[in-house]
Parts: structure tokens; C-alpha cells; sequence
């Protein structure tokens, strides 16, 4: 089991720690619903330096990146960031991930942790072109401060107008007495908020004038089990759960960020299942009764028919019902389509419904 360069202090704090994509870490400090309404109404720190870093630089990072990555990132313009997915090449996805480019021939990408050695392995065997490639994961920290007040908490640690870092871009700057911080704005809980990657040797200072800067602010440290309420009331995909090897981004509602304007792994394929209609779709649905849908819990008809299953759900802390994603045959996709939730021996209604989940 590996530590993130932050373990200990977690341990230290009195963190429920659990392993996670082979990382020893933080599942909850006070309770799920209490660090959830941190981060819906104040400030929040979640240490996630489990993601995985690669730098792809020169002439040929670009053809690279565009080779393996289902979105345009010829788009990007310097210190612009992009959601994106890797194809298989079965109609699968290999995992998602944000892109960030610092200028035309150096850009990071940033990958699950449960998948840094798979995607290095992938992204390195369509390395045709000769992209320098380079594996940071082992040594950079991520802290994701996140909520209503993060920016205002946060603004008298670093030089930069935290206010003007617009929603998927970022700055190389200084933050909490460290120079060359990259601080980005690509939150993954829907309360606004930013991202601190630095080195793992910086990172214990970091955490320590953040909580000194939020003090005012109520800040608190928050588990890996708020980050998934959080962003599952965003509706944001979960690889692992809602997306893997063998889903493709058309069914799993990701044709935003598949562009058949240039060419990428699979992409034929792809576009002959966007042409023609996926045969089921990943849904959205909330519970019309009380219930906890889990995943792995079957999706059935009002005969009872199993259509699909749950592939995340939980107990919504800010709407106070049950809420799910799942796949389910491409007739059930309709907002204000009636489903069940096979809940050990009940099948309670649920609603399929229009993402996301929390409109803040």
C-alpha cells in the first residue's frame, strides 16, 4: 500500500484511511453529509496526490496527444485545460482524464490512479511520433480546495488574482511560499474551487498555510467519500464505475468530448455508433421513495424485468433522496422515464432525470 507525502498527517487528524487504487487514504474525517456541506457552502481540502502526472513534450507532443485522446486538444491555447477520454480500441475507454497545455510543446496530463501504469503503457505503445515522455506521478502532490469560499480563503496566498482563473485554465504561479505551482480551475465537485499540484517535498507546507489561510473560514479536511457524493450530484463520471474498458463515450453521454474532426484511436468505429444510436445510454435517475440505490444493484422495468444496473448511487446530502447513474437500453434514456431500483426485495420507482443532480 502505498502513502501519499501527506499520510500522516491525515493519520495524525484522525482520518478514517482505507485503500484506494492501491493508495492508503482518507475515506472521511467527521462524517460524509458534514464534509459534503463544507464544500456545498465553505471550504474544503481533499489531498488527492494519488492522481497520476505525465508530462508529453516536444515537436510531436501535440500529434501525440491527438492521436490518443478523444477530444480536440489543438484547440487549447496556453494555460488551458481539457476533459477528455483514451479510446480502446474494442469501443472501450482505457480511462479519463484533464489535459492541461502549457505552451505548444509541453503539456500534462492527468490520470485516475488506479490506471497510471495502464495508461503509461497505452499512451507510451502509440508513442509512433517520438513525444518525450515523462512520468511524474511519484513525485507530485495534489490538493483540491474546493467550495463557495476557496477562492476568497485562499487569496492572500499566492500573487495571483485566484478570481480570474476562469473554469478549465490555469496559472503557473506562486502559492504559499512556493514558487512554480501549478494551480488550476477544473473542480470535480461543482462548488467552485481550484487545484494545487506541487512537488511531494512542498506539499506538507502547502496544507499547513492553507488551513492557517481558511482558519477564518471554517476549512476543513474532507474524505474520499464526500468527493463522491459531491461529484455524483454533478453527475460527473467515475472510471471504475461509470465508464470503463468496455463503455463507450457515445453510451456513457461523453460525444461532447469525442471529436470526429480529427483523426484518433477507434474513431471510425465510434463515429458509426454515434450515426447510428448507441443501444443503451447511461441515465440519471432519483428515487420517487426512500432507498439508498448502490452500485451493482439491478435496474428493472415495471414487470420486473432486469434492464440494466446501478453504477453509482447514493443518499444525495443536498437534495436528501436517493440518486443513481446507470446504464439502461437506449428507449429508457427520456428525462421523466419511470425505472425501478431493485433494493434487496423492493423494486422502488425511480425517475430518470436531466443532470446535473445539485443546480446550486
Amino acid at each position: 500500500m502505498k502513502n501519499t507525502a501527506l499520510t500522516h498527517v491525515h493519520e495524525k487528524l484522525g482520518a478514517k484511511m482505507v485503500p484506494f487504487a492501491g493508495y492508503n487514504m482518507p475515506v472521511s474525517y467527521e462524517g460524509v453529509t458534514a464534509e459534503h456541506e463544507t464544500v456545498r457552502t465553505g471550504v474544503g481540502v481533499f489531498d488527492v496526490s494519488h492522481m497520476g502526472e505525465f508530462l508529453v513534450s516536444g515537436p510531436h507532443s501535440l500529434e501525440l496527444i491527438q492521436k490518443v485522446t478523444s477530444n480536440d486538444a489543438s484547440k487549447l491555447v496556453d494555460y488551458q485545460a481539457q476533459y477528455s477520454c483514451l479510446p480502446n480500441d474494442t469501443g472501450g475507454i482505457v480511462d479519463d482524464l484533464i489535459i492541461y497545455r502549457i505552451n505548444a510543446e509541453k503539456w500534462v496530463l492527468v490520470v485516475n490512479a488506479s490506471n497510471i501504469e495502464k495508461d503509461w503503457n497505452w499512451i507510451s505503445k502509440h508513442n509512433s511520433m517520438g513525444a518525450e515522455l515523462r512520468n511524474l506521478s511519484e513525485d507530485f502532490s495534489l490538493l483540491a480546495i474546493q467550495g463557495p469560499k476557496a477562492v476568497e480563503a485562499m487569496q492572500s496566498l499566492t500573487s495571483e488574482d485566484l478570481n480570474a482563473i476562469k473554469f478549465y485554465h490555469f496559472k503557473v504561479a506562486d502559492f504559499a511560499g512556493i514558487e512554480n505551482v501549478m494551480i488550476s480551475a477544473t473542480g470535480y465537485t461543482g462548488s467552485g474551487g481550484f487545484e494545487i499540484y506541487c512537488k511531494n517535498s512542498e506539499v506538507e507546507q502547502v496544507w499547513n498555510k492553507v488551513f492557517e489561510a481558511g482558519a477564518a473560514y471554517g476549512i476543513k479536511p474532507i474524505g474520499l467519500a464526500a468527493r463522491d457524493t459531491l461529484r455524483l450530484e454533478m453527475g460527473y463520471c467515475l472510471y471504475g464505475n461509470d465508464i470503463d474498458d468496455t463503455t463507450s463515450p457515445i453510451e456513457a453521454g461523453l460525444g461532447w468530448i469525442t471529436k470526429f474532426t480529427k483523426d484518433f484511436i477507434n474513431a471510425e468505429n465510434l463515429q458509426k455508433e454515434k450515426e447510428k444510436g448507441p443501444e443503451r445510454r447511461l441515465v440519471a435517475f432519483e428515487l420517487n421513495e426512500r432507498g439508498i440505490p448502490r452500485q451493482g444493484y439491478d435496474i428493472v422495468d415495471g414487470n420486473g424485468k432486469v434492464i440494466g444496473n446501478v453504477t453509482s448511487g447514493t443518499m444525495s446530502p443536498s437534495l436528501n433522496k436517493g440518486i443513481g447513474m446507470g446504464y439502461v437500453p437506449t428507449i429508457f434514456k427520456d428525462p421523466g422515464t419511470q425505472i425501478h431500483i431493485q433494493i434487496r426485495k423492493n423494486a422502488v420507482p425511480a425517475t430518470v432525470v436531466k443532470l446535473p443532480f445539485y443546480k446550486g
